[in-house]
């Protein structure tokens, strides 16, 4: 039986893979998609990972851009098994979302 403060092999996967989301950016915006706080969810079951996000708005042109290449950065991390990233509005984006490191560097802080 596995102590509850051992990392298992879906713990690691799962900091891997958000190391890997934070290599996609925005196109219009510098920062990347983590810390912008596109990302509400990563959910790694039998190595199958399934991405909840979001856009900064709904009628983003780069929308498809943006999701696509979070797919594809996560299908290439070896043991994936599958990958599905969804995109929702609920609940809808605001600034507040992103991370202290992407508000000082849009100097919002």
């Amino acid at each position: 039986m596995k102590n509850a403060w051992i990392e298992t092999d879906e713990d690691a996967l799962a900091e891997v893979v958000i190391d890997k989301i934070k290599l996609v950016y925005d196109p219009e915006i510098p920062l990347n998609v983590y810390d912008l706080g596109l990302i509400y969810r990563v959910d790694i079951n039998n190595y199958d990972v399934a991405i909840t996000m979001t856009l900064t708005n709904p009628a983003c042109p780069s929308g498809s851009e943006i999701a696509g290449a979070v797919k594809r950065v996560i299908e290439d991390i070896p043991g994936v098994r599958s990958t599905t990233v969804r995109v929702t509005f609920d609940p809808p984006y605001s600034p507040e979302m992103m991370s202290d490191a992407a508000r000082l560097e849009l100097g919002l802080l």
